[in-house]
């Protein structure tokens, strides 16, 4: 029995079934053994692209030397501080570094920052802020929109797959309007949102500037900036979800520098450490002072591992090698090649369409039938048979009809090329 057969068999039997899919056929999933750069081995030695970044985490490469001497030397140093009650150096200095990176660098006033684990923490500390500075309850968020799958983020993840089974447990406050793929759909966007503004207690509006899990969804440049003119004129909060999108994945350092637009508060995550399990909402000062009451021993909002010193020095070296390496423009570079080389891309076949887009380093390719419906399966067979020629891609949107291409920022060219080629011949059956 191989080695990846063996783990297989140790999760079907001690893991809940419903976190891995396991094809019968043992194709699908690989058991991964180590990465470094832009390359993974699985636990039987077979080297892979990946074109994943592994859910966008590994954004200056997998096990970046300088993020792993971070790592190394803060775990022998100390391992574990005390959240809330007694600090360590490095929560300081990321949040500084962070305060730096955002709304300093964008003209504004210093930032302050509610630290994490997982993503879906950070938006959940931001709709908190919500609550606290403007006491309405109500958040517009989008359809399509992807922010997490823990109670509080829930309420704003449209999709119904991940919140039907559990809305009799929850009192939801999200509000679901379009989000627009084209000018003229800004129309419509602003109608609905005005509508909502005017019937609900409405708090914050909550979106992420690019959707990656709805399918890679760019909307237009004017799309942000009418967001933020809503919630001043309506006294809201804009909170945007940066979590999958920042840190240069669509070619700037945040994707809302695309159109000038500041937000009241940011989430950060993924790429933010390059690997280990830290978040950050980011948000004014001022605004962060006016919501948050100061701690008299008791922190409101807080966690055992909340700003963990192995994530704090792997953060402070992640940025320092993004900084270094100018992935931010690398990514816009690479992004639009890819992006040529996705258009040139063509399919013999006439049951099949494929269309596609993305903005910097997070691009895809949609595939639908001649008469517009979500072709999921050849979606699906091409990522499995893609999978057992060494490439690692992930289907995105709600039919998984779209191949997305979000690979570690560190890529070259010709690795891109190699990818879409191999795409390309997988898709007309080579």
């Amino acid at each position: 029995m191989s080695e990846t057969a063996k783990v297989i068999d140790r999760l079907r039997a001690y893991e809940s079934r419903n976190v891995n899919f396991f094809e019968a056929d043992g194709s699908w999933p690989i058991v991964w053994e180590r990465a470094k750069g832009v390359h993974v081995w699985d636990a039987d030695g077979k080297k892979y692209l990946d074109l994943t970044a592994a859910f966008g985490v590994a954004a200056a490469g997998h096990a970046n030397p300088a993020v792993v001497k971070a790592g190394q030397k803060q775990m022998a140093t100390l391992l574990h501080a005390m959240g809330d009650v007694h600090p360590h150096a490095l929560k300081a200095a990321l949040a500084q570094k962070l305060s730096q990176i955002t709304f300093e660098r964008w003209g504004q006033q210093t930032a302050k920052t509610i630290f994490g684990c997982s993503g879906f923490e950070a938006v959940e500390a931001a709709l908190k802020t919500s609550i606290l500075a403007t006491q309405k309850r109500g958040v517009i968020a989008f359809e399509a929109g992807y922010h997490g799958l823990g109670y509080g983020a829930l309420n704003a993840t449209h999709r119904a797959f991940f919140r039907t089974p559990f809305q009799s447990q929850m009192r939801e406050f999200g509000h679901f309007v379009t989000f627009p793929r084209k000018p003229a759909d800004l129309t419509t966007v602003e109608f609905q949102i005005r509508h909502l503004f005017r019937r609900e207690r409405i708090g914050a509006i909550l979106v992420e500037p690019v959707q990656a899990r709805g399918g890679c969804n760019v909307p237009p440049l004017e799309f942000l900036p009418l967001l933020r003119k809503l919630c001043d004129e309506f006294g809201a909060l804009l909170i945007l979800d940066e979590i999958y999108t920042g840190f240069g994945r669509t070619g700037k350092w945040f994707a809302c520098e695309h159109s000038g637009v500041i937000p009241d508060i940011v989430c950060l995550g993924k790429a933010l450490t390059g690997g280990f399990p830290l978040s950050a909402c980011v948000g004014r000062a001022d605004l962060m002072d006016a919501a948050w009451p100061a701690s008299t021993g008791e922190a409101m909002h807080t966690s055992t591992f909340l700003g963990h010193p192995v994530g704090c020095a792997m953060a402070l070296a992640q940025i320092a090698e993004i900084e270094k390496l100018r992935l931010p423009q690398r990514s816009a570079e690479l992004g639009q090649f890819l992006l040529d080389e996705l258009a040139a891309l063509q399919i013999r076949s006439d049951e099949l369409v494929c269309a596609g887009r993305g903005i910097g380093l997070m691009a895809a390719l949609e595939l639908t039938f001649p008469d517009g419906k979500p072709a999921s399966q050849p979606a699906l067979d091409a990522i499995k048979t893609l999978l057992q020629r060494g490439y690692i891609f992930l289907p995105e949107g709600e039919h998984g009809n779209i191949i997305s291409f979000t690979p570690p920022l560190t890529i070259t060219g010709g690795g891109l090329t190699r990818a879409v080629d191999e795409l390309s011949a997988v898709l007309n059956h080579e």
